[in-house]
């Protein structure tokens, strides 16, 4: 990719992003943050959100 074609998509991703509403935003935020959370247990199964359960006992601890 050369510079000035990745400077293009930059610029335009920077005027998406500024023509969206607040509301707009932290909704596509919100969901972006689902996505993750679901991709984790999808690829690694059960074992990240034991293991974060198990952590987060013994700190209590």
């Amino acid at each position: 990719m050369s510079t000035n074609a990745y400077i293009k998509y930059l610029t335009q991703q920077l005027v998406e992003y500024f023509n969206l509403t607040k509301k707009e935003r932290k909704e596509k935020r919100r969901h972006r943050k689902e996505d993750k959370n679901q991709g984790m247990s999808h690829w690694f199964g059960i074992v990240p959100f034991a293991l974060s359960m198990f952590i987060r006992k013994t700190i209590k601890k």
